[in-house]
This record gives C-alpha cells, sequence and structure tokens, in this order.
C-alpha cells in the first residue's frame, strides 16, 4: 500500500509539472498560484486523517480516510479541495481547481469592473475671489462632477478673513446652488482650522 500511495503521488506530481491544469503553464511541487491558493488546501495539503467527501456532482460519497478520497479524485484526474475546513471532519470535495480557480478570479475581475471608483478632488477659493476666477473654478468642479468625482471645496481664509466665516460660506452655497442640477452637498460647511470646507457629490438620478 505504501508503494502504491508513493506512486499515485509521483503520477499525481508528473501530471502537473509537465501538463498543468485548465492551460496553467507548469506547476512545480508546493508552488502557490493565485490569490485563492493562498487560502485553500487542496491535495496533499489536505491535513484531516479523515474527510467528508462529496463527488464531482455534489452527490455524497460519505465520511472516509484521507487516502481514500485522494485515490478517489485521482482516478477522475481532479483534485480534493478542502471546502469547509472548520468542520469535523472537514469537507473536501472533488473538482478540477485549475478551472475553479480560473472561474473564481474571472468573476472578481467582473465585479472589480462593476465597482464605481470614485475620487475626491479638492478646489481651493479664497473668500474674495472675483467674479471670472468663481467661473473658472466653477467650470472645474463641474467637469469633476460630471466625471463621477466628489468635490471638495476649500475656503482659504488669510489674517482677519477669517472673523468674516460668513462671506465662506456664502460663496460655497452660491457653488452649491449653480450646480444644484449636477451636484448635491454631501456634507454642509464647516470650519476646519484656518479654512472652510464643503463637500459636494455627483447628483444620484
Amino acid at each position: 500500500m505504501a508503494w502504491l500511495g508513493r506512486s499515485r503521488l509521483w503520477k499525481r506530481w508528473c501530471h502537473r509539472f509537465f501538463c498543468g491544469r485548465s492551460g496553467d503553464g507548469p506547476v512545480a511541487p508546493g508552488e502557490v498560484q493565485g490569490n485563492i491558493a493562498d487560502t485553500v488546501r487542496i491535495n496533499e495539503r489536505i491535513r484531516a486523517d479523515k474527510v467528508r467527501l462529496i463527488g464531482p456532482d455534489g452527490e455524497q460519497v460519505g465520511i472516509v480516510d484521507l487516502e481514500e478520497a485522494l485515490d478517489y479524485a485521482d482516478r477522475l484526474n481532479l483534485d480534493l479541495v478542502e471546502v469547509a475546513p472548520m468542520a469535523d471532519p472537514p469537507v473536501c470535495k472533488v473538482m478540477d481547481y485549475g478551472k475553479y480557480r480560473y472561474e473564481q478570479e474571472q468573476k472578481a475581475k467582473e465585479a472589480r469592473k462593476r465597482q464605481t471608483i470614485i475620487s475626491i478632488k479638492e478646489i481651493k477659493l479664497r473668500p474674495k475671489i472675483d467674479d471670472h476666477d468663481f467661473e473658472t473654478k466653477k467650470g472645474h468642479v463641474q467637469r469633476f462632477l460630471r466625471k463621477g468625482d466628489k468635490v471638495k471645496l476649500t475656503i482659504m481664509f488669510r489674517g482677519r478673513e477669517l472673523v468674516h466665516p460668513h462671506l465662506g460660506e456664502k460663496l460655497l452655497r452660491r457653488m452649491a446652488e449653480d450646480l444644484a442640477d449636477i451636484a448635491e452637498i454631501e456634507s454642509e460647511p464647516s470650519l476646519d482650522g484656518r479654512n472652510m470646507v464643503m463637500m459636494l457629490a455627483p447628483r444620484r438620478n
């Protein structure tokens, strides 16, 4: 039996090293590929003496010795994957792990594509900004909002300007009102040290 075990391990090692799985390149013994493989134990990495075995079509095979489970997977030229390591005994499923890992990584990639990446842009203004510069700044804010970014508006006070914070708030409110068709106030104007800040976000449909 020991010789059969060594033969089975040698055959599995040769198959993986020279052929790989599901189009993967050569896989050396002990090599771990991909993020999924970092957290999942498969084949000889499984440490339990006994496992609850699930077949490739989801059928319950039962509780068997690990060696028997490995032989079962080997006869089907598939992998033994520990899917519930905290169970007693651990639950292992027979599957093509290379194919499974590829499918999971593709799903994760698609999920990342669907995620909306929102960045925060900052526009700084002075409380005594003239109308021309205000319109220029407003154009920048408008462009950022249309791209889906949030915009942090910062009024910078100098010297005794800080004794008139209402001038800064008035300026921020004016910006929000002018862009009300595409923006909404996410955080109200508030003093932050010598600055006054307000956050605008793209208006939700």
